[in-house]
């Protein structure tokens, strides 16, 4: 009898290619040694809890039926509710969105919210469709996730190519399946449907907040620094904004059009109005451009990467030459580049505090849903900033204590305190 021919391996499990969720996991095994007991647990932050992959079949402006694939991967619930953003991307794989939704775990333990991580993705170019093919594949998609999401069970919000007009139909595509107004099953709505002041600034906030602490704790003075910034969007150019007006010079930012750089500051309230007009930062006044090995080769005392993941590799990390690494974005920096880049002296800021506002804000909708008592945005931004600073300074004292990078300290806090709810809570049956 002829053996069956073994399956290949999922990409996320290929050592050669590990994927996003490879990198995930290499990030659990480096914290294992300082788990102690919890360790018998460590197997649950190895295992998403929950993957759904749908089907969403859609009728297209021009009668065509067509059908795109869609997830949504619960990684972690111990210690509350899932949460994570949905994005809309041509690229979107599913070993991405299963590292997503973990971050997402460790991302809320570490700045200690009452959520588990979740995420989810359709695998679509947006700029291919009409506003109302995507209205009707939002829709589709929230109606066919609709069983495992919830107020209390798991709570997108936006990300990549989704905004508050996504939430808005997801919310009510949800409600009228429900049969009433759920508001808090997601976050990052408009104002005008529960949506909280200052959400669309948290992330880039949150950024700032940590690029702050980190300059601190380096004895580099705000004023005067040179900041470097790729991607130039909610969280980029709301980081390069607050900067800026601490004193900071903004020397070169890097988008989809284009990298412009002036060594003298870029001026971003004029960046952003050359944005507005153009799509991009591309052939800004008063600026010069950029090739991409000239951006990372910059030297600067913060690098903030604020764009996608995995832009930050062993091909490119040599040539950067900065004191602070802030990252903005999710994953922006393989485990490679990471030992190359701790290897010269770098501080890099991990993504899971550094970009934590966004979920902290989404936290505080969430709250402010549930008891219809809404936060004005100064308090908001109070409140944002001094869970950052409790984020940041809880991080660099294990990292201090255990003499280890800022990411593994991040780790180490966020895994102890999602596994000590799992061992309090026992298994069930």
């Amino acid at each position: 009898m002829t053996e069956p021919m073994p399956h290949p391996l999922p990409s996320y499990l290929n050592p050669k290619d590990p994927g996003p969720w490879g990198i995930y996991l290499q990030q659990v095994d480096r914290v294992a040694p300082y788990l102690g007991p919890l360790t018998r647990w460590i197997e649950t932050l190895k295992r998403p809890k929950r993957i759904l992959i749908v089907d969403i079949p859609v009728e297209l402006d021009n009668g065509q039926v067509a059908h795109f694939e869609g997830y949504r991967v619960q990684h972690n619930t111990s210690r509350g509710p899932g949460k994570g953003g949905v994005r809309y991307h041509q690229d979107v794989t599913l070993s991405e969105v299963m590292a997503l939704s973990a971050w997402m775990s460790v991302k809320a333990a570490a700045v200690n919210l009452p959520f588990g991580g979740a995420k989810g993705g359709i695998r679509i170019d947006p700029r291919d469709y009409s506003q109302a093919e995507l209205e009707r594949i939002t829709r589709r998609y929230t109606s066919e996730i609709g069983a495992i999401i919830g107020p209390n069970k798991d709570i997108p919000a936006p990300d990549v190519n989704t905004n508050a007009q996504t939430m808005a139909w997801m919310m009510d595509t949800y409600s009228m399946n429900e049969g009433m107004t759920a508001t808090g099953v997601v976050t990052g709505k408009p104002v005008a449907l529960g949506g909280s002041l200052g959400r669309v600034e948290a992330t880039g906030r949150g950024v700032y907040v940590a690029a702050c602490e980190a300059a601190r704790e380096c004895h580099i003075d705000i004023k005067g620094a040179r900041v470097a910034v790729q991607g130039f969007g909610n969280v980029g150019g709301t980081a390069a904004r607050l900067l800026h007006e601490a004193g900071a010079k903004v020397v070169a930012v890097y988008d989809h059009t284009g990298i412009v750089h002036n060594a003298h500051g870029l001026n971003t309230l004029a960046l952003f109005d050359h944005v507005r007009t153009a799509g991009g930062v591309a052939g800004a006044p008063d600026s010069e451009s950029l090739t991409p090995e000239e951006f990372w080769s910059l030297e600067t005392e913060i690098l903030i990467p604020a764009a996608l993941e995995g832009q930050i590799t062993q091909d490119n990390a040599d040539l950067i030459h900065t004191k602070i690494l802030v990252e903005g974005a999710n994953g922006p920096t393989t485990p490679e580049a990471d030992d190359i880049l701790s290897s010269k002296g770098t501080m890099i800021v991990p993504d899971v505090v550094a970009n934590a506002g966004g979920v902290t804000v989404s936290y505080f909708e969430w709250v402010q849903d549930f008891s219809s008592f809404f936060w004005t945005e100064q308090e908001i931004n109070h409140r944002l900033e001094a869970m950052m600073r409790a984020a940041y300074s809880a991080m660099s004292g294990v990292a201090r204590e255990h003499q280890v990078s800022l990411r593994t300290a991040a780790f180490i806090v966020a895994c102890t305190r999602i596994l000590e709810a799992r061992q309090v809570r026992g298994l069930y049956p």
